[in-house]
């Protein structure tokens, strides 16, 4: 594996960090658009996503966007299509297959990957949303100006597989996942969705790979996403 970094915007601290498997054919690739409220990018939702992507056969990325006094929602919209735009512009050296590129967004993260996925332009062919913020439910408390990308939904939206907690008390099913697939629903866009009985908001892989930068939180049952999610995306 080899790493890289690549700076779009120094003053917003932009940037993209690519995880290179260093294959010599095209692999899928996968964008991973991490959460945490705008104040910090958590370990959980980024390099770790990464790399457990890198040994299942995928060129990983991780979107640096402006977090703590730079937080932006705009901006942070913006590093997610540089970030795509670079990868595509770039895509014979990165040994990535631009028509099976993807991105995955947590919490906060999945709001970003939600709305880069509905762009009229958007080079995403699949979309996968980890315990969501897809409305503008927590603005206040982030301190931003979102969007409520449930309304965004079009009949062009890529597939999308989505995931979360049934206790999940800071973006509740109710509030987040259901709108969004119900709009995915209405406008026929190939969708899954797991909302599981146990883990909870910010519970990324559930594994010990993960839990033991966040706080020791596993779940067996809710580390199932990664596999049921690998499978759906063979069925693409």
């Amino acid at each position: 594996m080899n790493f890289k970094q690549v700076v779009f915007d120094k003053d917003k601290e932009i940037k993209l960090d690519i995880y290179d498997a260093d294959s010599d054919v095209a692999l899928p690739g996968i964008v991973v658009i991490p959460g945490g409220s705008y104040k910090t990018f958590k370990e959980r939702d980024a390099a770790r996503v990464a790399l457990t992507f890198l040994t299942k056969g995928y060129q990983a990325f991780v979107v640096e966007y402006p977090v703590n006094e730079k937080k932006n929602y705009q901006d942070a919209k913006q590093s997610i299509s540089m970030a795509f735009d670079y990868i595509t512009d770039h895509a014979k050296d990165l040994n990535v297959d631009t028509d099976k590129l993807g991105v995955i967004g947590f919490s906060a993260g999945g709001q970003l990957a939600a709305a880069y996925s509905n762009q009229k332009d958007t080079k995403a062919k699949f979309a996968i949303l980890g315990y969501p913020v897809l409305t503008q439910a927590l603005d206040e408390k982030i301190g931003i100006h979102s969007e409520d990308v449930t309304k965004q939904v079009t009949k062009n939206t890529p597939p999308t597989f989505l995931f979360g907690a049934r206790s999940d008390g800071l973006a509740p099913y109710i509030d987040h996942i259901y709108p969004y697939t119900e709009a995915l629903f209405k406008n026929n866009v190939n969708f899954e969705v797991h909302e599981f009985a146990t883990g909870g908001h910010g519970f990324s892989l559930a594994n010990q790979f993960v839990g033991v930068v966040n706080r020791d939180r596993t779940d067996e049952h809710f580390a199932k996403w990664f596999p049921l999610c690998l499978e759906w995306l063979q069925s693409l």
